[in-house]
């Protein structure tokens, strides 16, 4: 069962604690039956391959009463302050242990989720096609964990939550995240003499796989289309600053690509006020090869940005996340 395996897992077994400490889940779990769960997962982009495991996954999560306690734990928890910035409760990946189950059970918490974040975006007044595409991430990451794993899951349940509470929406090729300025940019902001700084609300960019290229047009119709959306549905928020923190805004790029290239056009938007100190070379690997533990010398160089992050890495370098922003 789910939750023995959950117990024997030191971090795990204190988790489950926490969520044992609210006492009784006081939401119920409306989860999908094995007839209407397919149509929800096709709704939120969930590749046809994965429908049947994932309708069996549900019937064995269904006959654990222990399992769907938990479940209905989890999505108390998910919800209470739905919309909230920086409070959405990240599901933790389970072991390996647990099985498919276990590496399916934060898709079904989202699954079961599905009517409160529908209902936060319909007080706000969202537009259906909006919340639709917005929460169609799902099939997204579910499609980059076949990339990876070769089956359905999700590799960062904490990424998914940010949709399905209301805190992050996709608007034409951008995704744009309800936030606030940290201490470093609050601080440039500040210097630049406009009208925000440290823990003000803010516009954090997502550039997603599989939504083409990322060209100025695009970039230039989701902020026109931002701008119009939070202003519309979040009137009490000042979204002045867009933020983004990202392997993009590393400024040795520029070394490789041409300056009219898409990526490069879109690093100078931003005022880039800091890099990591610290090398992370998995995560441009696992964003433009689909796997981060893929040999260096194995790198395909079929296009400009494949040769930029291997031949840079095959050079001895490394790649280190920037962080920037611009007025909206």
């Amino acid at each position: 069962m789910l939750l023995k395996e959950l117990r024997a897992d030191a971090r795990l077994a204190e988790w489950l604690k926490d969520l044992e400490r609210e006492g009784p889940p006081r939401e119920a779990v409306p989860l999908p039956d094995a007839d209407e769960l397919p149509e929800v997962l096709l709704d939120l982009s969930v590749p046809h391959e994965h429908i049947n495991e994932l309708v069996s996954l549900r019937g064995q999560l269904a006959a654990d009463p222990e399992a769907m306690t938990l479940l209905a734990r989890c999505v108390t928890r998910f919800v209470r302050d739905m919309g909230e910035i920086g409070t959405a409760w990240e599901p933790p990946v389970l072991p390996a242990s647990t099985g498919a189950l276990g590496r399916c059970f934060p898709l079904f918490v989202f699954v079961a989720t599905l009517p409160y974040v529908r209902a936060h975006h319909r007080e706000r007044g969202i537009p259906e096609d909006v919340s639709r595409r917005t929460l169609a991430d799902l099939g997204r990451h579910v499609s980059v964990h076949h990339r990876r794993a070769g089956g359905p899951g999700l590799l960062f349940p904490w990424w998914i939550a940010l949709h399905f509470h209301g805190e992050l929406f996709q608007l034409g090729r951008l995704q744009f995240q309800r936030a606030v300025l940290g201490q470093r940019t609050g601080r440039a902001v500040v210097a630049a003499g406009l009208g925000a700084g440290p823990g003000d609300v803010c516009l954090s960019l997502h550039i997603t796989d599989f939504r083409g290229p990322l060209s100025p047009a695009a970039c230039d119709r989701s902020l026109t289309l931002a701008r119009a959306f939070f202003t519309r549905h979040y009137p009490e928020e000042r979204h002045e600053i867009a933020t983004c923190h990202s392997w993009l805004l590393d400024p040795q790029l520029k070394r490789y690509l041409p300056a009219a290239s898409n990526i490069i056009r879109f690093q100078d938007r931003f005022a880039v006020e800091s890099e990591e100190t610290g090398a992370d070379d998995g995560v441009p690997v696992g964003f433009v090869f689909g796997d981060p533990d893929l040999p260096v010398d194995t790198l395909p160089r079929r296009s400009s940005v494949e040769r930029a992050v291997g031949d840079h890495l095959r050079a001895g370098g490394h790649w280190y996340g920037g962080s920037g922003w611009f007025a909206l």
